[in-house]
């Protein structure tokens, strides 16, 4: 195994387990992007990118599913809107082995909504408590709810927590919070992450209003110092787009974690992931599938845009090779030795 210091495998992960989770990120959070953040914090929850309901019933499960062993703790995250789909989406990933089945209820892409998901459905609290009975009539593990604060003019404080202690009718008791409402038009993707107000204090508010529920946060989160910050007041937080550009931060949560572990070097990092390469290129996988997920490995030292630059600029060129991890680390370690146990 190339990871033998990950810690023993938990099938149903707890509260201790939800300090640090990394955020489902469509086109990003794929099987070995997971596999590389576990090798940064072996104890933070990871979560797959959103599959929706109706690719996993009428889709190639096998592409869709499958995960590294090494990946757990893992959730699914699904979009969809039918209470038997999901229904029948839950046993599915819980006979995959899957650790928790999350329903997404805060993608505002115009996509997702032509398919009655996402945030829209923050319209419908009713619908979604209903789809969450269903997913919990048939789960052993974990069910739980990824949502905004509201959606546009439904932007209260009121509606926010209506809406959840209405889901909360399910049995559901753990809600992802992403502390800003969502404008299902004028805004894309991108924008909605960025431009809608960020409301922390309503997450705080409903976590003391609801101390039996788990409150995760998420939304604008940057600095291990605001993660300290706000695990005072909730029970974990969400990295998302940080720790894919920033991946070390990773490394940096999981000594709040368990702060007398050993770390790894991110030379160990490489190390590992050339390994895994060469496990992986033997089943047929592209090189450039896995190295685009390290291109922030080293941000923010002297040297990172050499690294990115020569990874970009060969993994076209050597896909096929496995060594390629390594001929960037010698390539950035040319021009920066003394990074070599960085």
């Amino acid at each position: 195994m190339v990871l033998p210091a990950i810690q023993e495998y938990m099938p149903h992960p707890g509260p201790q387990n939800r300090r640090i989770t990394v955020a489902p990120m469509m086109d990003w959070t794929d099987r070995h992007c997971r596999y590389f953040h576990r090798l940064l914090a072996p104890e933070a929850l990871l979560y797959s990118e959103m599959v929706t309901s109706g690719a996993i019933l009428h889709g190639d499960r096998d592409h869709l599913l499958t995960f590294n062993p090494e990946e757990h703790p893992l959730a699914l995250q699904l979009g969809g809107s039918d209470p038997k789909d999901l229904a029948r989406c839950t046993q599915i990933a819980q006979a995959r082995g899957y650790d928790e089945v999350n329903l997404n209820v805060g993608c505002p892409s115009d996509r997702v909504q032509r398919g009655r998901f996402g945030a829209c459905l923050m319209l419908e609290p009713k619908l979604v408590r209903d789809c969450i009975k269903a997913m919990l009539d048939v789960a052993d593990v974990p069910v739980t709810v990824k949502c905004r604060l509201g959606v546009d003019e439904y932007d209260t404080y009121s509606y926010f927590s209506n809406f959840l202690h209405t889901v909360a009718e399910s049995g559901c008791t753990l809600f992802v919070v992403h502390a800003r409402k969502a404008w299902l038009s004028g805004l894309s993707p991108k924008e909605n992450r960025e431009v809608p107000e960020l409301r922390y204090d309503w997450v705080y508010r409903i976590k003391q209003e609801r101390p039996d529920w788990t409150i995760l946060l998420n939304g604008g989160v940057t600095e291990v110092a605001e993660i300290e910050a706000h695990l005072q007041r909730v029970d974990g937080v969400m990295l998302g787009r940080a720790a894919y550009h920033n991946p070390w931060i990773l490394v940096e949560c999981q000594r709040l974690l368990s702060p007398h572990a050993q770390l790894p070097q991110r030379a160990d990092i490489v190390r590992q992931m050339q390994e895994y390469c060469h496990q992986q290129t033997k089943l047929g996988v592209p090189v450039k599938h896995i190295s685009r997920h390290m291109l922030g490995l080293f941000q923010g030292l002297p040297g990172a845009r050499g690294w990115r630059r020569w990874i970009s600029e060969n993994a076209h060129v050597h896909d096929s090779d496995h060594q390629l991890i390594s001929k960037a680390f010698d390539h950035y370690r040319t021009g920066h030795p003394e990074q070599d146990a960085a």
